[in-house]
């Protein structure tokens, strides 16, 4: 029973860095030298604060399983599991969104103004087949946001998975121990 919390709590914070990984990466731009593409928004925000979540609930576990009786850890490790399988399903959601919408191009078709989220003006879903090479600057953005979002999207399952295990082997640790 120990390994399975020393698995699962070593699997969140794998897991836990690479979203946070995969959220900072997106911040920066790819293939350029411009800085002044360096951009925020929700589709960078969830991967990093579910990373963050997974993060604090394996460490959490992790200390949980070295002093056994410690009874405000089991509940502090619970509480970010279930924070963190809440944050799952939202950060798979909006990694399917941004998939489909498709990337937000810095300089598009139309010059120096640029038309920002191309998602909107393309149809729906995101044609990465027609259009290869949509986003003029950076080059192959629409590669790299493809791949990107396929991770996150990968990821959020994966967290998810691991969270439901966690959380499912600590209700059960609760029922059986009790309110003592």
């Amino acid at each position: 029973m120990q390994g399975l919390y020393q698995a699962v709590g070593r699997l969140l914070i794998t897991l836990g860095a690479l979203s946070v990984f995969s959220g900072v990466i997106a911040f920066f731009p790819v293939f350029s030298y411009k800085l002044w593409f360096t951009g925020w928004s929700v589709w960078i925000a969830c991967p990093i604060w579910n990373g963050a979540l997974a993060i604090t609930a394996g460490v959490l576990l992790l200390l949980a399983l070295k002093d056994w009786t410690q009874r405000s850890l089991w509940e502090a490790s619970f509480t970010f599991v279930i924070l963190n399988l809440m944050g799952c399903p939202l950060h798979f959601a909006v990694a399917l969104e941004s998939a489909l919408l498709g990337p937000y191009c810095f300089y598009s078709l139309s010059g120096v103004a640029g038309t920002s989220y191309l998602g909107y003006a393309v149809a729906f879903p995101f044609p990465y087949a027609k259009f290869p090479s949509l986003c003029v600057d950076p080059p192959h953005y629409e590669e790299y946001h493809l791949t990107l979002q396929t991770c996150d999207l990968c990821l959020s399952v994966a967290m998810l998975c691991a969270s439901l295990t966690a959380f499912l082997k600590l209700f059960v640790r609760l029922i059986w121990n009790g309110h003592e």
